[in-house]
């Protein structure tokens, strides 16, 4: 079942908190965030709640990003207001990657023996998932400052079989949810059951830290993510999808 009003604003708040941009300028109720390119949700404008027509800011936002050397990216949750994306359409912003906000309730059970979950970032954890996910060494620092200026609780999980890491996710608790990031298993170790597994495991991670809904978001288009977060019985809260400005 889709939410609604303040559910979305919630889960808004919340994934943006959980993946903060190093980079934020407020313009009339739209967040624009930049993080050196690294990700979209870190490095586009995003809607607040009473966010001002999107006309209003186009000019401004367009500006901040070519200052940073970066596109002008929109992203547009239900929190847009009415026509932004027909606008943006208008005026040559091109459409990409239709996503979906996922969530589930969440219950307490008992964290797998195979599952470590650290309250901190460590340079063994943020090595193996660089290496896990194939991130470049010029686009690592960037993905660990992200990590490193999360302000509400974290938990980095990492799956272990006789002694090797073989998967890695992320867990963020705020305000009684917990959002679940960066899951990702090793190539050699895909199709086994290790991104079910690590995900359960933050799931009951989360509700020992108080946490009563859990979200998190997935590519459209991501097949195989969506039939894993089916089997652990996600709904989708909401869609949101971006716009970009094509270059010159």
């Amino acid at each position: 079942m889709c939410v609604i009003g303040s559910a979305v604003q919630g889960l808004e708040e919340r994934a943006l908190n959980a993946w903060p941009a190093p980079q934020t300028l407020i313009c009339s109720g739209w967040a624009v965030r930049a993080a050196g390119g690294y990700t979209k949700r870190a490095n586009s404008a995003n809607a607040l709640a009473g966010a001002a027509p999107v006309e209003t800011v186009v000019a401004p936002v367009e500006a901040a990003y070519a200052r940073l050397g970066q596109p002008s990216i929109f992203r547009l949750s239900p929190l847009a207001p009415a026509g932004t994306d027909e606008f943006l359409e208008a005026i040559g912003y091109a459409a990409l990657d239709p996503t979906l906000v996922l969530h589930r309730p969440t219950a307490a059970a008992p964290l797998p023996p195979d599952v470590q979950i650290d309250h901190v970032l460590t340079p063994t954890w943020a090595e193996g998932f660089a290496a896990a996910n194939g991130v470049p060494p010029a686009r690592r620092a960037l993905h660990d400052r992200i990590l490193a200026g999360i302000v509400p609780q974290t938990g980095f999980a990492t799956l272990t079989q006789a002694g090797a890491p073989l998967a890695y996710a992320l867990g963020v608790v705020e305000r009684g949810a917990v959002g679940i990031f960066d899951v990702v298993v090793a190539p050699a170790a895909r199709r086994r059951g290790y991104g079910l597994r690590i995900t359960e495991a933050l799931l009951a991670w989360g509700a020992a830290q108080g946490a009563r809904e859990a979200y998190l978001q997935v590519v459209a288009a991501n097949t195989p993510a969506r039939a894993l977060y089916a089997a652990l019985r996600f709904a989708e809260a909401y869609p949101y999808h971006y716009r970009i400005k094509p270059a010159p």
